[in-house]
């Protein structure tokens, strides 16, 4: 959230389309999709019966159709994407990259690229919903089930200057009502905060239809939260959901190892209960904050020594170290000891 300013969304969608992934495609992936869409389009003209002479009109309408509810808020985007396929069609690589970034919320686009695609100014604030909106139906037209936005971290809103944060918290209770609307079909938002940003004066209690909008019961047993409720409650790792973390990573680990049996059999679930035994007590015996450290030894200490070399034994050649200078404050606060840590086998 510090580097995405959440009360300027023209912003918080250029970060979207920059960070774009699929399951194909690393971001940006936005570009992938797009001319994923536009085959989509083609191969819906054909099996219609358009001859090939007939196919730009043809892909025009179909356009034209696709976008109708988007280009009520936002008729650029539709425009924007006809001069990114006009500039392919003329071989014209410089412009339909130039008219894709615009599409993508890329501010100080080259007005030569602007004005061949028939589009002016950048994107703001008021037009990134309605390009959001344009992204969801090329996501679903070509063949993806949605999008899950994560705005992680947005406790650090109260941070911020006292305006800047009114106009965020104003902007995440705009974009939950569009949701909520049903205006983006196919949009999973998932907002991760601290209790002290949802319960407390400086965070989302400041803007009272935003709090009604997040009010959740938390009062009864944790074992009856409601999964469908607008916020989890995410509870601590215990040793067991740990172990459990751990095993599962192994698992993860061994389908992509050249030895899979080896990695299973020296990394065995018992093994795995022991190191996570051994860095939960180097902090303190506070397991609910050890999953970063455990994983990243499990992984660049053990997994990786028992893939790499054939004579390691972690039982017999690793014994568990914990330097303070990895730990963040947090797990610092919680260490009991800053020296080493013995793997009790």
């Amino acid at each position: 959230m510090t580097e995405t300013p959440l009360h300027k969304l023209e912003t918080v969608y250029r970060r979207l389309t920059e960070r774009l992934t699929t399951a194909s495609f690393q971001a940006s992936a936005l570009r992938p999709v797009v001319d994923s869409w536009f085959y989509a389009l083609e191969e819906d003209a054909l099996a219609a019966g358009a001859a090939e002479d007939e196919l730009p009109g043809e892909v025009e309408k179909l356009l034209i159709a696709r976008l109708a509810e988007v280009s009520r808020h936002a008729p650029s985007f539709a425009t924007a994407l006809r001069g990114y396929r006009a500039a392919l069609a003329e071989g014209d690589e410089t412009t339909a990259a130039a008219v894709l970034a615009w599409l993508g919320g890329q501010p100080h686009v080259a007005a030569a690229a602007r004005r061949a695609a028939s589009v002016r100014g950048d994107l703001d604030h008021f037009g990134a919903f309605g390009f959001l909106q344009g992204l969801l139906t090329v996501l679903r037209d070509s063949g993806h089930s949605g999008l899950l936005v994560v705005l992680d971290e947005v406790e650090t809103l109260q941070r911020v200057r006292s305006d800047a944060r009114d106009k965020a918290l104003n902007a995440l209770r705009q974009l939950i009502d569009e949701v909520h609307s049903g205006r983006f079909p196919g949009l999973y938002l998932l907002i991760t905060g601290t209790p002290a940003f949802y319960d407390g004066q400086q965070g989302v209690q400041r803007l009272a239809p935003l709090a009604q909008r997040l009010a959740t019961d938390f009062t009864t047993d944790p074992r009856f939260d409601n999964p469908r409720a607008v916020q989890l409650r995410l509870p601590g790792f215990t040793l067991e959901s740990l172990v459990d973390l751990g095993v599962a990573i192994r698992e993860l680990y061994a389908d992509g190892a050249e030895a899979p049996d080896r990695i299973k059999t020296l990394a065995d679930d018992a093994y795995i209960a022991d190191l996570a035994r051994a860095v939960g007590g180097a902090l303190g015996g506070k397991v609910g904050v050890a999953p970063r450290l455990f994983l990243k030894k499990l992984v660049g200490d053990v997994l990786d020594r028992i893939d790499q070399f054939g004579d390691f034994d972690p039982r017999q050649h690793y014994a568990l170290t914990v330097a303070s200078s990895e730990l963040t404050e947090t797990e610092r606060n919680f260490a009991a000891s800053a020296g080493d840590v013995p793997l009790d086998v």
